[in-house]
């Protein structure tokens, strides 16, 4: 069966139940707690909560005001992503004596 194009573009970017689980995962007690703990502030919830509001209003009415704001909000997020710097150097090639059998023999200093 041949799909048509129109049909793949008008989905949204993910399944509408992400986003609520989304919501319900930033809304817990736990979740809460470790966001306060970690950056001194609550987190924000909202915008899983529109990204929700939005994708349902996509899938059955087929909004293109709650199309673009979902997009939008995906936009956002990949961007908020690339802002992080890893944590390690990637490597561009592997160690010199990558072939070599690692000294499991070492004796400990005592």
């Amino acid at each position: 069966m041949m799909r048509n194009f129109n049909e793949v573009v008008s989905k949204p970017p993910r399944v509408c139940e992400d986003y609520w689980t989304e919501f319900r995962h930033c809304k817990s007690l736990r979740n809460r707690f470790h966001h306060y703990y970690t950056y001194g502030a609550m987190p924000s919830c909202q915008q899983w909560n529109e990204d929700h509001n939005n994708c349902k209003q996509w899938e059955m009415h087929r909004s293109p005001e709650a199309k673009e704001a979902l997009q939008k909000s995906e936009r956002n997020r990949v961007a908020e992503q690339k802002n992080f710097t890893p944590v390690w150097q990637l490597r561009q090639e592997p160690p010199r004596d990558w072939h070599m059998p690692l000294n499991q023999e070492k004796p400990q200093d005592s």
